[in-house]
């Protein structure tokens, strides 16, 4: 059975959570912390977000206590994380999804909170977000549009939308043309690639499954599509959106581009696909909330939800 936490209201606490890359950049901290308080939130800091281990954000155990300690905590009703970079997968196997099961809270991030994502999807049914996290986008520049679409997907009473890019988005392109429905799903491709073959593997059945991506040339995105192809998950998917794929260029002479890729990989599967959704790691970040039911449109490039993301919040004590 499908949960979903309740809306956020006026006043509300979102715990700030850590579990991935530790932040160099204490300045983000701050300044996201004062938007979100702009925005009407209050907010409760994990107490291990600023530690550092290599390149974690503190211990696994550290990372750990804070997510846990915010999904039972009674005073949170949201929980955002800090950022992301990588460690998110190393905290899977010692996560207490019973917990999370007894206390849903909305959850957001994206990037290598991809593997959370998926991991309290398959283990408790929770809807959770894809979208902004505290010092990455709310401590750094946050578009308007970033901003709005998330206080429209979080609130109490939020309404089912639309959703499509800014005029000043990216270019979005047809791949295989035509509309798809079911459930939202997906996130960081090198995340649902490194997930294959546990038991947090990504469901794609008759879902839509979302990818984006930054950072990766065109032979790596090839060769996770090409995994994911041969795992049988795109073939089963009823539609792909893919999201804007940052600084994936040419990877030199004789390379194809990355939009090459995706008509290579995509093209052929006779299912409506399409690329550039503002979502994943550009200036502009629509918040998807992963595990409702959707319909995708590969020719005008949006995705409507079907349904609300979150039920009606009773007003905070």
């Amino acid at each position: 059975m499908k949960i979903k936490a309740a809306g956020l209201r006026v006043n509300d606490v979102i715990g700030v959570v850590a579990p991935a890359g530790t932040l160099f950049d204490r300045q983000a901290l701050s300044k996201g912390l004062r938007l979100l308080n702009q925005m009407g939130f209050r907010t409760l800091v994990g107490k291990h977000v600023l530690a550092q281990c290599g390149y974690l954000a503190g211990s696994d155990a550290q990372r750990l206590e804070d997510l846990m300690t915010m999904f039972a905590h009674p005073d949170v009703r949201a929980i955002l994380c800090l950022r992301g970079g990588y460690g998110t997968l190393r905290l899977l196997p010692y996560i207490d999804f019973d917990l999370i099961r007894r206390h849903p809270k909305v959850f957001i991030g994206y990037s290598d909170v991809t593997a959370l994502h998926l991991a309290i999807q398959k283990c408790c049914r929770l809807v959770t977000f894809h979208g902004p996290m505290l010092a990455t986008d709310f401590g750094g520049l946050c578009s308007l549009y970033t901003r709005e679409k998330f206080l429209q997907l979080v609130l109490s009473g939020a309404r089912p939308a639309v959703i499509r890019n800014p005029p000043d988005g990216p270019a979005t392109i047809t791949i295989f043309p035509g509309k798809a429905r079911g459930e939202l799903v997906g996130g960081n491709l090198t995340l649902i690639t490194a997930l294959m073959g546990t038991p947090f593997e990504i469901e794609t059945r008759g879902r839509v499954l979302f990818i984006e991506e930054v950072g990766e040339p065109p032979y790596r995105l090839d060769r996770m599509l090409t995994q994911l192809r041969l795992a049988g998950k795109l073939t089963a998917a009823a539609g792909i959106v893919v999201g804007e794929c940052r600084d994936c260029a040419t990877a030199g002479q004789g390379s194809f581009t990355a939009m090459q890729v995706f008509r290579d990989c995509l093209g052929d599967l006779g299912i409506p696909c399409f690329y550039g959704l503002s979502a994943g790691h550009g200036p502009h970040k629509a918040t998807l909330p992963l595990g409702v039911e959707v319909t995708m449109d590969a020719d005008k490039h949006t995705l409507r939800l079907e349904e609300k993301a979150v039920h009606e919040s009773v007003a905070a004590v």
